[in-house]
């Protein structure tokens, strides 16, 4: 394992080497362990109470899998396309994402804790009662056009992403790095965002947010 900061917080990520992996092609009902999972295709599959652990994944085509109930534990995603997936009641912990693809993807009931995203795509995805048990964090990613509702991300980092036309209900972010992150058209309460953490530059935006929120009249003098 190893160390990651992003801003204040810390993250416990792996650290595979792929000589100590073994080629893993075939998706098969048993969990998957300490596999080099590298430009598979499992697009489409179904996916219950399994876990994957241990595995570098990269390169694979995960479009549209519908997963339940698992776990991935200890992993590396790279590349990876996840495009249109369901994940459901999984729990997601000490893995790195690193360029892959989540666009209209939609993850309900999520456990999050020691995750990293790095560099990849949740443009119009959908997350439901996402929760984060303990550190997760977002960089240069893409979430814009997005929709997350009932989720619990007190204290996570959400550092240089797009959060353009991303639209909050009833999400806990207090606490959250948003330093360097686009809020342009970015709809939430202001509740939500209680406590987090902006640059300087951002606070135009956050003015805008609050002018919407309370409904007020800008009119020009006269």
């Amino acid at each position: 394992m190893r160390t990651t900061t992003v801003g204040d917080v810390t993250l416990l990520l792996p650290d595979l080497d792929p000589e100590d992996l073994d080629q893993v092609s075939d998706l098969s009902d048993d969990d998957v362990r300490d596999g080099l999972v590298d430009g598979v295709s499992w697009r489409g599959e179904q996916l219950a109470e399994q876990s994957i652990r241990g595995c570098r994944i990269t390169g694979a085509d995960l479009g549209e899998v519908s997963w339940e109930a698992g776990a991935l534990y200890g992993c590396e995603v790279a590349q990876t396309d996840l495009s249109g997936a369901t994940l459901t009641g999984i729990s997601i912990e000490r893995c790195s994402f690193t360029g892959s693809r989540f666009t209209g993807a939609r993850l309900i009931d999520v456990r999050l804790k020691d995750v990293l995203f790095d560099d990849c795509r949740f443009d119009y995805a959908t997350l439901n009662r996402v929760s984060a048990a303990g550190s997760v964090a977002f960089t240069k990613c893409t979430l814009s056009h997005g929709s997350w509702s009932s989720c619990r991300l007190s204290g996570v980092a959400l550092r240089s992403c797009d959060l353009s036309d991303l639209e909050l209900e009833s999400c806990r972010l207090d606490g959250a790095d948003l330093r360097g992150s686009r809020l342009q058209h970015f709809r939430t309460p202001l509740d939500n965002l209680h406590g987090v953490v902006l640059g300087e530059d951002q606070l135009p935006d956050l003015t805008r947010l609050a002018v919407d929120a309370l409904s007020i009249v800008v009119r020009a003098e006269g």
